[in-house]
């Protein structure tokens, strides 16, 4: 109602964004967070780790739109 993009994306749009395969574990993408984001642990709780891979996929997906958009 207030104008407010949404997005979705599916797992496997996520784990391919994230760790470039589309089929990785749980482990592999939680990993794949601590190293792009620089930190020593991977982040805990679980849902923590998951919702960051989400905000890099969303991250990644932006950049290569507007990358794509100044071609045209």
């Amino acid at each position: 109602n207030q104008g407010i993009p949404t997005y979705e994306y599916t797992p496997t749009q996520i784990k391919q964004r994230v760790a470039n395969y589309g089929a990785s574990s749980k482990e592999q993408i939680q990993e794949m967070v601590r190293l792009q984001l620089g930190l020593a642990q991977i982040p805990q709780p679980n849902d923590a780790a998951d919702a960051l891979a989400v905000a890099l996929c969303h991250l990644s997906e932006i950049h290569l739109s507007n990358l794509l958009a100044k071609q045209k």
